[in-house]
């Protein structure tokens, strides 16, 4: 069993053989491994879970290792590492572009994918806790949780990555279109109109805290904890 302090690691392939291995390899060297097959399934795990270090493809279904690489520029700071057939150098600069840390071609070994996991993990600087408290409300922006009057919020995905996405924004007025972009983009289909709905509801379950969601009329939403929302 992996010890609750492994570090993280997200791989994300859709080949079952080489998935199945690189998993396998992974957890053998101690990492706490979770595996995706999809570029949007990829998409939405980074948006609402915290990993150390991502293994991305680049050949995947729905949504193609750029796009994911360039939603995670919005949502994470993992360093990702690109393990990929596709070896053109065009493909290897547009992949450090988007912010790849690292790129490992296939067919590769799996004691040098360990090896320059590794090699990010120790580059990678220690970072202060990221949490925000006000009125009774703790959030937890790497651990992605929500304690209200020292309660487990129920929020959903959707409604934390609303919620986050504003509180590291503190004091900017964020458009529905934003957030519909990037804080909704795991959903099907992304509607600004569907984001007065999650803020509904995210509301109602911050308690006194829901008065730093502020409406800033005619474009959107303002984190402001000493605001007063409406």
């Amino acid at each position: 069993m992996d010890s609750p302090t492994s570090p993280r690691v997200l791989v994300v392939e859709d080949d079952a053989a080489t998935a199945a291995g690189v998993v396998r390899g992974l957890r053998a060297a101690g990492f706490d491994v979770e595996l995706s097959t999809s570029g949007a399934d990829a998409a939405h795990r980074i948006g609402v879970e915290a990993h150390d270090v991502v293994v991305l493809d680049l050949m995947l279904p729905e949504k193609d290792g750029f796009e994911v690489l360039e939603r995670m520029r919005h949502r994470t700071s993992a360093p990702v590492i690109v393990l990929t057939a596709r070896t053109d150098l065009a493909d290897r600069l547009r992949a450090f572009e988007l912010g790849a840390a690292d790129f490992v071609a296939k067919p590769f070994w799996i004691e040098e994918l360990v090896a320059r996991i590794r090699s990010r993990l120790r580059l990678a600087p220690e970072r202060p806790k990221r949490i925000v408290r006000w009125a009774g409300v703790s959030l937890d922006l790497d651990a992605r949780t929500v304690l209200v009057d020292g309660r487990p919020a129920p929020l959903t995905p959707t409604e934390f990555a609303v919620l986050a996405f504003l509180a590291e924004r503190p004091g900017r007025a964020v458009s529905r279109g934003v957030l519909s972009e990037r804080a909704l983009a795991s959903l099907d289909e992304p509607d600004a109109r569907t984001v007065d709905s999650h803020v509904a509801r995210l509301r109602k379950k911050l308690g006194e805290g829901a008065s730093a969601i502020v409406t800033v009329w005619g474009i959107g939403y303002r984190f402001d904890p000493g605001g007063e929302g409406a």
